[in-house]
């Protein structure tokens, strides 16, 4: 199990690489909109924008080895349960879920506290759970000598 404070720094590491993500995905193609053809979506719309870009960034890394860019720096993995790579739905859920999490002011997040497994809300929900992958080490023979 990967430990609280080695997540958090993988959220907040997490949230800086999501700034690119965001700037790519919505901002740009909103910025050609407006000045472009002087087309401004409302409010709903740009909510559903972001909600659908992130998504596809999260569940495409999560489905493609269990880890997010912070989550491989942090060596970190989702699995599920049975230390198994979760299924589509699974991480569907726990995407949905901690979107809930965050709006309904991080209790999710605080969930960790009171958990008997250290778990977010949204992957007990969800039946995922944040394990910690050690580095490998892989050894090489000294070089030949002349």
């Amino acid at each position: 199990m990967a430990g609280i404070r080695r997540r958090l720094a993988s959220m907040l590491y997490e949230s800086l690489l999501l700034l690119g993500v965001w700037s790519v995905g919505f901002m740009l193609p909103h910025l050609a909109l407006g000045m472009g053809l002087g087309i401004v979506l409302p409010g709903p719309a740009l909510l559903i924008h972001v909600f659908v870009i992130f998504g596809i960034y999260f569940i495409w890394y999560w489905r493609n080895g269990g880890q997010t860019l912070a989550m491989q720096t942090w060596k970190l993995k989702i699995v599920t349960a049975d230390s198994l790579p979760p299924g589509k739905r699974q991480l569907y859920l726990r995407y949905f879920l901690s979107w809930l999490s965050l709006l309904f002011f991080g209790v999710g997040l605080v969930w960790v506290v009171f958990d008997r497994d250290r778990q977010f809300l949204h992957d007990r929900l969800a039946g995922t759970r944040i394990i910690f992958v050690p580095p490998t080490t892989t050894s090489t023979p000294p070089p030949a000598e002349t």
